[in-house]
């Protein structure tokens, strides 16, 4: 490997650092978007029966905002549950947005690496060609084993970049289809609050119709 390394020259450095800079974002998106982090196993019926119960304190919800992405969701809507549901609604979508945004994070600059890839990589053969060419072009073109050998030293930029754009922008789509996945699944925990919470309501008294009595005819 560090042979291959050194036959593709300086341009290896800038794909070298791109492969350190893809392993460091998958495994960091991996510890963060962990299906327990995002989405704690009970988390949406336990919240339910606090509803439910009238067990709402402002440091219980805090607690409860601190715990994840599904909690902050769940308590964002318990922030203003005496609302109408559609303000209720708003309030989750205006959190969901934010939430995804931070799930997303770094997966931009996942993409960039997956896309910079290849075309560092093409840029070293490039450029190792032209070395090849341009000593061809003053000392002849000699043994043709070598020649081949130069051919092929230069295309090790290119497979080198390959190398680190394919598990990158695997990564990326499979990140992408997870946070998407976790969305549906917060969405669905959201609905079922709203409705926990719609029951829990008091029902408003009724107003009695008041009957008109009907005038005497003398």
């Amino acid at each position: 490997m560090l042979e291959l390394v050194k036959a593709g020259g300086w341009p290896m450095i800038p794909i070298l650092m791109l492969s350190a800079l893809a392993v460091a974002l998958i495994v960091e998106r991996a510890w963060t978007l962990r299906r327990a982090h995002v989405l704690p196993p009970g988390l949406g019926n336990e919240v339910r029966t606090w509803a439910s119960g009238g067990a709402l304190d402002p440091a219980h919800i805090e607690s409860l905002r601190a715990t994840s992405p599904l909690g902050e969701l769940l308590a964002a809507a318990l922030d203003v549950r005496e609302r109408p549901r559609e303000q209720i609604r708003e309030r989750i979508e205006d959190v969901g947005r934010h939430l995804v945004h931070k799930m997303e994070r770094y997966l931009n600059t996942l993409g960039s690496v997956a896309s910079a890839g290849p075309l560092l990589g093409l840029f070293g053969t490039v450029v190792g060609m032209i070395q090849l060419f341009l000593g061809i072009l003053d000392h002849g073109i000699g043994d043709v084993n070598q020649l081949a050998g130069g051919i092929g030293k230069a295309l090790v930029c290119t497979a080198a970049g390959m190398v680190v754009a394919i598990p990158a922008l695997m990564a990326h789509r499979w990140y992408r289809g997870r946070i998407a996945g976790y969305i549906v699944e917060m969405e669905h925990e959201a609905i079922q609050l709203l409705d926990t919470l719609e029951n829990a309501r008091p029902a408003a008294p009724a107003v009695k119709a008041q009957l008109r009595t009907p005038a005497l005819v003398d």
